[in-house]
Order: C-alpha cells, then structure tokens, then sequence
C-alpha cells in the first residue's frame, strides 16, 4: 500500500466506531463468551466473529476506504485482563484475516480497500512507571506480528496518551519490519483532552516535535476524547506545522453521560461540516470517525471525499527538541538557545554528590534551578568512576522525563547509557555525543539510536588526529560527519548540532592563542554552507584557568562574537552571562582582542 499517492490526489477516509457498532447490536454475555469476558470485544473475533463482520460491512457499505480491526486492545497487556493473553498474536491475526477478507471482497479497481492494524494504547502510562519500556515493546510486538501476518496494509498506532507508548511501538514496529524484511505504512495519532493536551500534559506541538524524526511514520494526526469542534486549534496547528499527512477522526462530540452510558449528539451532517473546512480550508489529508460514529456519519464522509479536494498545505516546520510537556526550538531569535550544564558529574560538584548519596529528587531539583534562572534545556551527565552509570541514567530520566520542562541533552560516552536514558524519555533529546576519533565506531553505534528513537544529535570537530585546531580542519570534520551521518546512517543535516569546540586562551599557550578566532570561523563555515545544521558550544572552556570574574567576561564577550557568527546554542551556566552593556568598555575591549588575538607589541608599535 502507498498511502503518499493514495492521499496525492484525494482524501482517504477510515471508518467510524467499533464499540458503537457493537453496542448497537445488543450483544449478550453469551455472544461474548460468558459473563467474565463481556465487555472484551476483542474476543468477539472468536466468540461471535459475525458481529465483527457487521461492523466491518456496514462501514465498506458506506463508503469507507479503510477499515480498522478488531485488535484495539488485542495486546497481551490488555487481554491479560480477562486471563487471554497467550492468545494475543493469535487473535491479532485472525481479526486481520476477517477485515481483510471483507476489504477484499468490497474491493473495486476504481476503488480498492483496505485494512488498518488497530493498536490501541494498552492500559499503561510507561512515563509514570506502569511498565518497563522493553516490556511495552515487547508486548506490541506481537500484537503486530499477528496483524501483518493476518495480512494488515497498514498499522494504526491510536488514542495513545502517552508519548512513551508511541515511541515503544514504533520501537516494536521497526524491529518487526527488520526481521520480516517488510514495511507497511504507518499513522500516529494522539488523544488531545478537554484541557488542551494529552493526558501527561504534552501540547500539540511537543508531541509533533517528537514524532516528526521517525522515518517510519506515514501520518500523523488525533482521535478520539472530543468532536472537532474542540480539535480545531490543535488540527490548525498541525495543517500548519507538520511536514507530514494529518490524520484527523474525531468523536461525534463530546460525550455526555445517560444512565451511565455516553451518549454522542454530533450529527452525521454536523460531522460532514467540520470536516469539509478540515479539509478544504486546512489540508487535512485522511479522516474518519471515533467514539460514537455511525455507519451514517461515514457514509457522509465518504460522499465529501468524492466531491473535495484537499488543500494544498504549506507548512512552517523548525527544527526543535521537546520535553514531554512542550517544544523548544533549536534555533531562537535572540540566540541562543541555553543549555543549562549544572546536572553534569564531570562539571558540578554539587550534583556529583547528590549522585553519590542517591539523593534523585535534589538532583532533580537542581535542574529546576536551572530552568529559572533561564536555561532552555539542560545537559545531563551521570558518569562517574565506580558507579553503574546505567542505573543512574535510570534513576535520573525517570523522574525528570515528568519533573522537567525543557529538553534533554543526553551527555554519555557509553552507549547502553544513551539507550536507557531514550527509553525512560517521552520527548525529543538531543544525544552528546559523536565524533570521528575511532574512525565510524562511535557514529556507528550512537546514530543508530538516534534514528530508532527519534534523537538529535550533536557532533565534535575530532577527528582520528585529535580535536581540530583550525578552522579549515574543523570544516572538513564537519563535512565528512555530515556525508557519514546523511548519505549512510540515515540522518538529515537538521538533527546534527555541530560543536566546533575550543581550547581555553587562559593558559598563555602560543599554540592556542588564535583557539577563539578559530572556533568563530569555523562556526560562520558550517552555517553558510550548511544553514540546515545547527551549531553549539561548551563556552566555559575558552576561559578555564582565569578567576571568576575574568571568565564571566571573557565567556560573555566570546559568546557575542560566537552568535554574530551564526552560534544557535550554548551550554553554559545562564546565570554567570552577563550582557555586554554590563561590562565596562575596557573589559569588553580586553576581551576582544584577547579573543581575535590582537596583540600589540609595544616597543615595536605594531600589532602581531
């Protein structure tokens, strides 16, 4: 199935609500298996396959082009509930077989249909440590092996409240595909509240900023919780932003509650409105209906298909990161955007020892501090000699994947820390870092999960010789990272944030003494030719050695010069920076040419 040229030229429509259909077939404990399995209409694939056939069929008698299975909540997870979980894979599969037989069978050339791989969120929030991320993976797994075996065209990842779920099964999906050697489409689609974000708090365009990266990801879009007209902000934003198809199938209104059963008002004509201006006036590119949908509501979306053409969208996308709760971009206007560095062992002293006394929730507190005084994200480091740097990862993500709102810049040098610390993460990190000193090792191991879950990634101009001095050396590194990174690991040059690093000009040193004017011109080279990247600095590192107040001038003044040369990023104390109007004219010009090594030789008059 190519969903990119099924959706080139019109609009795809899904079908509308299992569970409302079911209802309105007045099941019984009996049609479900007995009463300890009412309620499970997965089992009804078994228990009573012919209601799951009248579901199906009155959708593709209305017009439908896709159908979703009956494998909502056919994970082991869930099935576990009613004690059927080992039959997880098998009734996957054969709710894939029966959908797939009726698409079949309502097929036309003019207009074939086909199936959707239901996959619901489970019963578990991983961000709040309801179940381990390996073992979610694990469980969509086969739940997918049993869809595509039952001959799936597509997987639907749907009303997920948690970002973690979502990255759990595309982790789930990517590794099916590699052992099937096969890959079908795949639609992401999030579960927005009543109160503006998804149950874990995430806005709209924290959770785009997340899933953008995923190669795998056909669409990307919302169902369920409410009617379209409480999606409309969120479905602008996403016509607006998102460089990839919106999918969008909302209830048929909010649900309001009757004798302990919802009830849903939107009507079948009201549905069609919402949707025409969804897509003519937006762009959205695939629809359907969610709770409380009929085969009537559908039947109207499917005779709006036939007569609408979708609107051309143009989109503005920025490259960012994103917590689990919001979205920073990577490039800000005034730059740059801070890093906070303080949540480093190597660095701060104070979170060493909180590390060393697993004191997490201080340690966590610390990064708040951080935020306060102004940080845009924060690098976190938990190395340190003797300890299990994994666990620690551990401890620390966990807690500020939900305790922190700005992203993450993942610092480690070891490559099972990286991982743990992108599992226990619902946002978007950033990973610190690769370089080229082994040759492709390091890239060879770290880009790999960068792709698989969804990371930026930032790049040290080192090389086999060492970390380059000059500006040309530090080009070419960065030329031949970005040939690697692109042409064979898959990446794009906007997920590569360059370091182009710096040596300290408080030693005295003759052979760094150029180091400042070097890193600002190695800076303005990447970003002329490769706007596309972003670039960052440790700018602490140009002063090391000086006393305080020194290094705070001196850090201030080359951070400016570093900026004017296109610098998007900085990790550094935000505290400790001081605008250059608070410093005195002679400070600033000291600084300067200590910077752009402008020496001036006295008794000769002339400067070096």
């Amino acid at each position: 199935m190519d969903l990119k040229k099924l959706i080139r030229d019109r609009v795809l429509v899904f079908d509308g609500a299992t569970g409302t259909n079911l209802q309105s077939q007045n099941l019984t404990p009996d049609d479900f298996g007995g009463e300890h399995l009412a309620g499970c209409n997965e089992y009804l694939i078994r228990s009573k396959p012919s209601a799951v056939e009248r579901v199906h069929s009155d959708y593709l008698s209305a017009g439908a082009d896709i159908i979703e299975t009956d494998t909502f909540g056919s994970s082991s997870i869930v099935l576990a509930e009613y004690d059927l979980e080992s039959i997880a894979y098998d009734l996957s599969k054969e709710g894939a077989q029966i959908a797939k037989r009726l698409a079949l069978e309502f097929s036309t050339k003019e207009k074939p249909r086909f199936v959707a791989g239901s996959i619901g969120p489970t019963t578990k929030l991983p961000s709040l440590g309801h179940i381990a991320f390996d073992a979610m993976r694990d469980t969509y797994y086969e739940q997918m092996a049993g869809l595509l075996d039952g001959g799936a065209d597509l997987f639907i990842i749907e009303t997920c409240q948690d970002l973690l779920q979502i990255k759990a099964a595309l982790a789930a999906a990517q590794d099916l595909f590699r052992d099937k050697r096969t890959q079908i489409p795949v639609i992401t689609s999030v579960t927005i509240e009543t109160m503006g974000t998804m149950l874990m708090g995430t806005e709209i365009g924290a959770a785009l900023t997340a899933l953008e990266p995923y190669d795998i990801i056909s669409a990307i879009g919302m169902n369920c919780a409410t009617g379209p007209k409480e999606m409309e902000e969120n479905v602008r934003f996403l016509t607006q932003s998102s460089p990839k198809p919106v999918f969008i199938m909302p209830n048929a209104g909010l649900p309001e509650n009757i004798g302990g059963v919802a009830h849903y008002h939107l009507t079948p004509e009201e549905l069609e409105k919402y949707m025409t201006h969804f897509v003519g006036d937006l762009g959205v590119a695939i629809i359907g209906g969610c709770c409380g949908t009929t085969k009537e509501h559908i039947a109207r979306l499917s005779d709006l298909a036939t007569r609408i053409t979708p609107k051309q969208r143009t989109f503005e996308w920025t490259p960012s990161a994103a917590s689990i709760y919001s979205s920073v971009p990577m490039h800000v206007d005034p730059a740059p955007v801070i890093v906070g560095e303080r949540c480093n062992t190597n660095g701060s002293k104070k979170f060493r020892d909180l590390l060393l006394t697993e004191e997490w929730d201080t340690a966590v507190s610390m990064a708040k501090e951080q935020i306060k005084e102004g940080a845009h994200m924060l690098d976190v480091c938990v190395a340190y000699v003797g300890r299990d740097e994994v666990r620690d990862m551990r401890e620390v993500m966990k807690r500020m994947n939900t305790a922190v709102t700005v992203p993450i810049v993942i610092d480690s040098t070891e490559y099972p820390v990286i991982e743990e610390a992108l599992k226990h993460y619902a946002g978007r990190a950033i990973v610190n870092s690769i370089n080229l000193e082994d040759g492709e090792e390091r890239m060879k191991h770290v880009l790999p999960l960068c792709k698989k879950y969804g990371a930026a990634v930032i790049a040290l101009t080192i090389d086999e010789d060492g970390m380059a001095k000059t500006r040309q050396k530090k080009f070419e590194i960065a030329e031949r990272i970005i040939d690697l990174s692109v042409n064979k690991f898959g990446m794009r040059e906007e997920d590569l944030i360059f370091d182009t690093l710096t040596f300290t000009l408080g030693s005295g040193d003759e052979e760094f003494r150029k180091a400042g004017i070097e890193t600002i011109e190695a800076i303005r080279m990447i970003k002329q030719a490769h706007p596309q990247c972003r670039t960052i600095l440790g700018v602490s590192n140009i002063s090391f050695g000086l006393n305080p107040h020194s290094r705070h001038v001196l850090n201030s003044v080359f951070l400016h010069f570093a900026i004017e040369a296109g610098l998007d990023m900085a990790i550094v104390h935000a505290a400790k920076i001081m605008p250059l109007h608070k410093i005195d004219e002679r400070g600033r010009e000291l600084a300067k040419q200590i910077i752009y090594d402008e020496r001036v030789f006295e008794e000769m008059g002339v400067a070096a």
